[in-house]
């Protein structure tokens, strides 16, 4: 039993000088896990706190989407009326070019005449002159 006892001695010792030596080490661990539990500490509060912020942004977020639809919704007469006032124009351009070479073509001297004397323009004008001659009776005898 005597060297039983002095092996246990010997691992007794072995743990004391193990101690000793990892008491700096856990020490600074400690140090270490306090930092740690001072920084998670304040964790839930700064969670919170950008939340909050998030929560802010998107109902701003959301107020401005909703003034943007509601300009909008005031706006899409004014694009409509601008659609109406385009296909009016093209329905126009198209009539009057049309006119103009149903005119030219019936021209009797033929478009040398025409180029010749540089007539373009008039004949333009009174293609003009007579689809708004044409238009104004159409409406007058719509009217009645």
């Amino acid at each position: 039993m005597d060297w039983i006892g002095i092996g246990v001695i010997i691992i007794g010792i072995a743990f004391l000088i193990l101690v000793f030596l990892l008491i700096k080490p856990l020490n600074k661990l400690t140090g270490v896990i306090a930092g740690l539990k001072g920084t998670t500490d304040n964790l839930p509060q700064q969670v919170s706190d950008i939340t909050s912020e998030v929560k802010t942004t998107i109902s701003s977020t959301r107020d401005t989407l909703n003034q943007v639809t509601e300009q909008t919704k005031k706006l899409s007469p004014i694009f409509t009326i601008i659609q109406n006032a385009g296909e009016a124009t093209r329905d126009l351009a198209s009539h009057m070019a049309f006119l103009a070479e149903k005119m030219k073509s019936k021209s009797t001297s033929g478009s040398t005449f025409v180029e010749r004397n540089n007539l373009e323009g008039i004949y333009g004008a009174v293609t003009l002159g007579y689809m708004m001659y044409q238009h104004t009776n159409t409406k007058k005898s719509d009217n009645r």
